[in-house]
């Protein structure tokens, strides 16, 4: 594609997945802004080739295609109509492309607030970690329009390595991601319980990590997060305070709804239970830390 029609793109967000997903937008040959509510990050991605901007109203003037790579909805719908907001300077006919994690009915919401405007919305929630954001590897869970799709295309192109398409309208990206966050959370919670049980029984829990990766226990959250446990080491890839969010959101759709999910319930209380007790910014791993402190149980790292 020559240089003068490849879309510009802008990012809001430059956390570890935002900053991620901006560079693999740069690797494809597209020009990138990056905004983010620290300029010192904002700089860094200016410093290695891409162009920055103050506000998203800023990022976004120039923009065929908004990427938005914030925690919530709350900051979502800041970003899109807050002052300084995006949707005082996107052109018509441009696309917002929503990663966060949030209740499909919000998500709804949002897009018919800025549909009417004339621009389109793409929810997509985003899965893969970091390091895939880096990579352009990431899963992304998307609905909306033809229109919206046909738009946001190239940019869809360079960050995902599966792009599910999933139905016509916003509401159902989300509504799909919320079922993979519910597996998640319970998964983190329950292999978090597994390990501090296996540490209280006095086992090797490097020999417990080889036997049940090899095992039918095993399930990808084991498999990734333990080594965290390990090693002792709860710098966080993802926090968590992300799955008291996201938990706490299946709640509210489930409550709703009227059906029962008593499993993810109580995961939702262990998280609650680890951010309360001062970890909530740490490694989502760090339930295991909370089962070993409650059972006075030692594990890699931690205080005897």
């Amino acid at each position: 594609m020559p240089e003068s029609t490849k879309p510009r793109v802008a990012v809001i967000g430059l956390g570890s997945m935002g900053y991620g997903m901006a560079t693999s937008l740069r690797r494809a040959g597209l020009e990138v802004t990056g905004c983010d509510v620290s300029a010192d990050i904002v700089k860094r991605f200016v410093a290695e080739g891409g162009k920055g901007a103050a506000t998203p109203a800023e990022a976004a003037k120039s923009a065929d295609i908004v990427v938005s790579v914030v925690v919530n909805a709350a900051q979502t719908e800041t970003i899109l109509f807050g002052s300084g907001g995006v949707a005082e300077t996107l052109v018509k006919g441009a696309v917002f492309i929503s990663s966060a994690t949030m209740d499909p009915d919000i998500a709804r919401r949002l897009a018919k607030q800025l549909e009417i405007t004339g621009r389109h919305y793409l929810d997509a929630p985003i899965s893969g970690g970091a390091q895939r954001a880096a990579q352009g590897e990431l899963t992304i869970l998307a609905s909306g329009s033809p229109a919206a799709f046909a738009k946001a295309r190239p940019a869809l192109d360079a960050m995902a390595a599966k792009l599910y398409e999933l139905g016509d309208e916003a509401g159902q990206g989300a509504a799909f991601k919320m079922i993979n966050q519910l597996l998640a959370g319970v998964h983190i919670a329950a292999a978090s319980e597994a390990i501090a049980f296996a540490a209280k029984q006095g086992l090797d829990i490097r020999k417990v990590y080889e036997v049940i990766t090899a095992s039918a226990g095993n399930s990808w959250m084991f498999e990734n997060r333990m080594p965290h446990v390990l090693d002792g080491d709860y710098s966080p890839r993802s926090a968590v305070e992300i799955f008291v969010k996201d938990l706490g959101i299946i709640q509210d759709m489930a409550r709703s709804q009227k059906f029962p999910v008593p499993v993810s319930a109580a995961a939702l209380q262990m998280f609650l239970m680890t951010a309360a007790a001062g970890m909530g910014r740490d490694d989502d791993a760090s339930v295991a830390r909370m089962y070993a402190r409650v059972t006075g149980t030692h594990l890699p790292g931690e205080p005897k």
